[in-house]
């Protein structure tokens, strides 16, 4: 791995092609400081590769022909995912996201096409990334193992089961905390489904997706799907991935930050320990169970769905109305609590204190999970505790792969990042939660350098802060 800024640029910048050339000058490869991630102290240089020689309103280039998607966008079976791709190559974005999806090339087939231009190369990576991609698929890594499936559901129905009984038996603190870390890895497991990569079965995951994330969690598969593959397709990018757009409650950006006001600006101040103490995370938790996720389900008319939402709410009080209505209430507030704070922190740890990308920027597919990903530590325990999403990297790279062989082919996405001189950021379950926390708090509290040095910010982090805080 690269050790710093200059060595990452030095070796980064061999291999780039005609399709560099070609791309807009509207961004350097070299990345404005002022999108760095405030505790991020190195990076892989990334070429604008928006494409000059098509029309970037309504065009895209899909395995070496440009196609017209002006009319098939509002027809977009994804939805508005496509724009984000618009005036790019979406070779890496369309393989990854419908591999398993006949109806996709039937479509592509009939839009408007023309063969690219003269001259016109995809960049070394990303071509030796595609070759990597179908040997992986040749090999078998993308079929999905069903007693794998089996296993995982019958962990979460064991784990909630555990919880229920412990509540029962009078140990209730216990149990809800058992039952939230249920809830939690109904989220990790209701993940995989909406990436089709339980069974593999588009329609089959889709429902599993509803069943889990509907029963085990009190939310939408539809929305969660809508907005986890915009994040898929352009993470940490500005104005696109939903996973930025966290105002008024939280701010991993000090571009983000920059635009809290008043009262906003000290809740922000706190925000480090409101997030990792369980504040926010419930407050998040709460806004999607009751708010977010219910108003899409109604929207789309998704009656299923909703169906689902409301059972897991006559469940609990089947199971706890004899602690009467307001005992019922207290003992979920709680059990949300601990499962949104277990899912949420977990999450944040693998992309929110990374650089972010100019919303006008386009990169390559590899380029943004290596810059904007980071792994965990690859133990037995952190692998179960994350379900596996440990490994963003290749999570990233291959969404559609079952989460279980993450493991088995990181060695082989190392040697390509390493070949093309491109970080592979691998830190310790323990430094990436102090780093999501660090970062967090330099957001929180930019202008406030005594309160940096007081909570251990290196001179490197202090300095990042003040360029970002404006």
């Amino acid at each position: 791995r690269p050790t710093s800024v200059g060595a990452v640029r030095r070796s980064a910048s061999k291999g780039m092609s005609l399709a560099a050339k070609d791309a807009a000058s509207a961004h350097s490869s070299v990345l404005d400081p002022k999108y760095h991630g405030a505790t991020n102290k190195s990076r892989t240089d990334a070429a604008d590769l928006t494409v000059s020689s098509i029309d970037t309103s309504k065009e895209m280039i899909i395995r070496g022909r440009v196609y017209d998607v002006s009319d098939f966008i509002k027809r977009h079976p994804g939805g508005s995912i496509i724009k984000l791709s618009l005036g790019s190559d979406a070779t890496d974005a369309y393989n990854n996201f419908h591999i398993r999806s006949k109806k996709a090339d039937k479509m592509l087939r009939a839009l408007p096409s023309r063969p690219v231009a003269d001259g016109f190369a995809r960049d070394a990576l990303s071509a030796d990334f595609e070759a990597l991609r179908a040997q992986l698929e040749a090999e078998g890594y993308f079929e999905p193992n069903l007693w794998h499936v089996a296993y995982r559901v019958a962990e979460v129905v064991a784990i909630y089961w555990a919880g229920i009984r412990l509540i029962w038996a009078g140990y209730w603190f216990l149990g809800a905390i058992v039952a939230g870390i249920a809830q939690g890895r109904c989220g990790w497991l209701q993940h995989e489904g909406g990436h089709y990569s339980l069974t593999g079965n588009i329609k089959l995951d889709r429902h599993m997706q509803m069943i889990i994330y509907g029963l085990g969690c009190g939310m939408s598969g539809c929305y969660w799907r809508n907005q986890h593959n915009k994040h898929h397709a352009t993470p940490q990018k500005l104005g696109a991935d939903p996973d930025l757009q966290t105002m008024p409650l939280v701010a991993f950006h000090g571009l983000i930050g920059a635009k809290a006001r008043g009262a906003g600006k000290s809740w922000l101040a706190w925000q480090a320990p409101l997030f990792f103490g369980g504040v926010i995370t419930t407050l998040v938790s709460f806004g999607w169970q009751f708010v977010q996720h219910p108003k899409h389900a109604l929207r789309v008319g998704n009656q299923l769905e909703l169906g689902y939402m409301a059972l897991r709410y006559a469940l609990w009080y089947a199971a706890f109305g004899h602690l009467g209505l307001g005992g019922a209430f207290r003992l979920y507030a709680f059990y949300v609590a601990v499962g949104g704070t277990y899912i949420f922190t977990n999450f944040a740890v693998s992309h929110t204190h990374k650089d972010v990308v100019p919303h006008d920027k386009h990169i390559s597919w590899t380029l943004y999970s290596a810059n904007h990903t980071t792994n965990q530590s690859n133990t037995p325990l952190v692998n179960w505790w994350m379900a596996y999403l440990n490994f963003q990297i290749e999570h990233h790279l291959f969404p559609s792969m079952p989460q279980y062989n993450h493991p088995k082919i990181c060695g082989r996405v190392k040697q390509l990042f390493e070949k093309h001189g491109v970080e592979y950021d691998v830190r310790t379950y323990a430094k990436s939660m102090r780093d999501t926390y660090v970062n967090l708090l330099a957001v929180g509290n930019a202008s406030h350098s005594l309160h940096q040095r007081n909570e251990g910010l290196t001179t490197r982090e202090s300095a990042a802060v003040r360029v970002t805080g404006h």
